[in-house]
């Protein structure tokens, strides 16, 4: 692990903070261009009433927003946690170039946990992938996110 993978995947721990605090489950991600942060995004289905509102999804449409192009070429995107099928698919779609992530989901994760749609050879784009990044780090905000939730009772809505 680099020192730059460092950096931007502690800026993604950061947006996952914020969703924490928001009620939302902690996951943060950045989409990063040449060296600098194109676009964030922190997970907020329940604040915005929407199931495709995980962080990698609202990180690559500011990203695409702030690009004005949809197609993320030669972008990397990092995220606190294993991406799931739907934002697989969109990673795959927007054509990012590099997947960074933390923690592995063994319940979820569509980058080789449970399937691994990175690998898929009929899929005509695969994103190069690179786990473990500052992995303790973003596994330990969502054991703390749920161990709150059981110690509350309080149910994700």
């Amino acid at each position: 692990m680099n020192e730059q993978d460092k950096i931007f995947m502690q800026a993604a721990i950061e947006l996952a903070q914020r969703a924490a605090e928001n009620g939302e489950v902690p996951v943060g991600a950045v989409v990063v261009k040449e060296g600098e942060i194109i676009g964030r995004g922190s997970n907020a289905p329940i604040g915005l009433q929407d199931p495709s509102a995980h962080a990698e999804i609202l990180a690559m449409r500011d990203a695409a927003k702030n690009i004005g192009n949809y197609r993320l070429v030669d972008c990397t995107l990092y995220v606190t946690l294993e991406p799931c099928a739907m934002c697989s698919g969109a990673i795959q779609h927007a054509r990012i170039a590099n997947l960074i992530y933390g923690a592995s989901d063994p319940k979820t994760g569509a980058c080789g946990s449970v399937i691994n749609l990175m690998t898929e050879e009929k899929l005509n784009h695969h994103t190069k992938v690179k786990s473990g990044v500052l992995a303790e780090e973003s596994g330990q905000i969502l054991s703390d996110f749920f161990k709150q939730r059981r110690l509350n009772k309080k149910p994700i809505q």
